[in-house]
């Protein structure tokens, strides 16, 4: 049988209120008492509950890390940056998702009202940003990531440079002689998709090649709409030299379509995705794309909560990590 705090407190003859106190080193003890109890401990090899201890300090040293699933190829990343700084400050990860909607959220929530975890990081979960913020008003520490959808920073969040980040791919596109690009967005309703769009499109606007309406195609993220967007490009007749994704996905799929129909990447038509998954650079030929910095916004949240715990007040404006252009095969031979 495991050896209990009673067995201790028998022990050691003192009360199991005593052993405890000894355990969370909280309350005056006589310092032979303490003693005493640390010997008998030893002795009998007692181990106790990692829970029980966090739980009767106040805090349980888990951070929890809810996201909307596991199979969208860049959150890993994401959760490897702050894991990193979580076992480093060793606190423990309790990772949910939304794999199965609202039976996923109602055990979540069940979490929430046990007070498993200290404080919660989010990928935020399509429609669940209402019920996040609640949580944070009520006084749970909540740190957003890739903040999609957020307009009132009321929710502390740690984000990238989208705009601009859109911006260096046209730039590179039209740096190598390209003026007619074929852009395909994201879903509507990411924050994401606009910023993407608008920083994509001032540049070749300001460069005197505006993009017409019929050159761009609404997209939602998968290699399947990146293969339907060049397709009924072609079907249209429509004329481009090059393509901005707004991910890699769906830059992966229009360049499969493009190598399907003969057409060369990148001497016919230059391709370029968003977020450098670790694919990005396995294609054939590499994909160039905007760098998201992943990783360092997992561990930025990660920090941002300790740093929260030990008392720094979560800030009341977003943290911002700029992205980066990555120059690959199939935009440049």
């Amino acid at each position: 049988m495991p050896i209990t705090i009673a067995d201790v407190a028998a022990r050691a003859k003192v009360s199991k209120t005593t052993v405890s106190r000894v355990l969370n080193g909280k309350g005056e003890l006589d310092e032979s008492t303490a003693a005493r109890v640390r010997a008998v401990i030893d002795e009998l090899g007692y181990v106790p509950s990692s829970r029980a201890v966090g739980l009767a300090r106040g805090r349980t040293r888990v951070v929890g890390m809810l996201v909307p699933s596991l199979t969208w190829p860049w959150i890993g990343e994401v959760i490897q940056g702050a894991v990193d700084v979580l076992e480093t400050e060793r606190y423990g990860l309790l990772l949910f998702t939304c794999n199965r909607g609202e039976e996923s959220m109602r055990q979540f929530g069940a979490q929430v009202s046990a007070k498993s975890f200290d404080g919660l990081l989010v990928i935020e979960p399509e429609g669940t940003l209402d019920y996040i913020a609640n949580l944070h008003r009520r006084g749970l520490p909540v740190v957003l990531i890739d903040d999609r959808d957020q307009t009132s920073g009321e929710i502390p969040s740690v984000g990238t440079t989208n705009h601009d980040g859109a911006g260096s791919a046209a730039r590179h596109l039209l740096g190598i002689g390209r003026r007619s690009p074929l852009v395909i967005t994201g879903p509507e309703r990411f924050g994401c998709t606009s910023q993407r769009t608008d920083g994509f499109a001032a540049v070749y606007a300001d460069a005197g090649h505006p993009i017409p309406a019929e050159r761009t195609s609404l997209g939602d993220f998968t290699v399947d709409c990146g293969i339907a967007a060049v397709q009924t490009a072609l079907a249209n007749n429509i004329t481009f030299d090059a393509v901005f994704a707004h991910n890699d996905l769906s830059a992966l799929g229009a360049m499969q379509a493009l190598q399907d129909t003969g057409r060369r990447v990148p001497q016919d038509v230059a391709v370029v995705g968003f977020d450098d998954i670790p694919t990005a650079a396995h294609t054939q030929p590499p994909l160039s794309t905007v760098h998201q910095p992943l990783r360092e916004m997992g561990e930025a949240a990660a920090r941002t909560l300790l740093a929260h715990f030990e008392g720094t007040p979560l800030p009341n404006r977003p943290t911002v990590i700029p992205a980066s252009f990555v120059t690959r095969g199939s935009t440049i031979e």
